[in-house]
């Protein structure tokens, strides 16, 4: 009998492994959680130090502020992980001076089975792990989080929205914003009118060619005025 493949796994290397799930075990990506369609595993960085959990961290060298996670607690913590899942996985570490997180890559990470995510806190580690073990770095953006814990779950809900079977369609990702390096079009519902404003008639038309052109005018209107950085990607295609 052929053995069942695996379901994608976010494993966690946590100081905070109480934070988790938190959102992530809410609304779509709960019920894919509860189903099985994704696991998360998560490992607490305390159960790695020889000395005890408050032996996690030290002092930075050559002073500053704040503490470092030292290299041989998530060394040993990412060891016993990668033991059990092999190559299959990619290997993150969510620091402010990684590079932006995008769509594309969230689209590279759902590709193999396993998304092994390194939650920085205090000052974050020591660089010789990251460098030890080649760690993709990873920023949500330009500003700085308490803990690496928060980004994490932001990370991974987007992943998870993309694996099969999460969404109810598979065609209610095909103009997300982003997708095709655009922002979204505009959505109404019912009322028809509200606050005096109407919902576009083209919308209540039933011609979908007419729908459909309005819909990529009004994205590439969009992204022009809100993220013009965006059209320079779609003209290089």
């Amino acid at each position: 009998m052929k053995k069942a493949k695996t379901p994608w796994t976010a494993h966690i290397l946590t100081l905070f492994p109480e934070m988790f799930p938190g959102p992530l075990a809410f609304s779509i990506i709960g019920k894919a959680l509860e189903e099985k369609n994704w696991l998360l595993e998560l490992i607490k960085l305390q159960n790695f130090s020889k000395k005890g959990p408050k032996y996690v961290d030290d002092k930075p060298y050559g002073g500053g502020s704040g503490m470092i996670i030292k290299s041989e607690i998530v060394h040993e913590a990412l060891k016993q992980t990668i033991k059990k899942i092999k190559n299959n996985y990619s290997l993150v570490y969510l620091t402010p001076k990684g590079k932006k997180l995008d769509q594309k890559k969230i689209k590279r990470f759902v590709k193999r089975n396993n998304l092994i995510l390194v939650c920085g806190k205090y000052e974050g580690i020591d660089q010789r792990v990251i460098d030890a073990w080649k760690m993709e770095e990873i920023s949500m953006g330009d500003y700085v989080l308490s803990g690496g814990e928060i980004a994490a779950m932001s990370l991974i809900d987007s992943c998870v929205r993309l694996l099969p079977n999460v969404l109810g369609s598979a065609k209610s990702l095909e103009n997300e914003t982003f997708e095709n390096n655009l922002l979204e079009y505009p959505q109404y519902t019912k009322p028809r009118k509200w606050l005096g404003k109407k919902v576009p008639e083209v919308l209540l038309s039933g011609n979908h060619r007419k729908i459909n052109e309005w819909k990529k005018k009004e994205s590439i209107r969009i992204t022009k005025i809100k993220r013009p950085d965006l059209l320079k990607k779609v003209a290089k295609k």
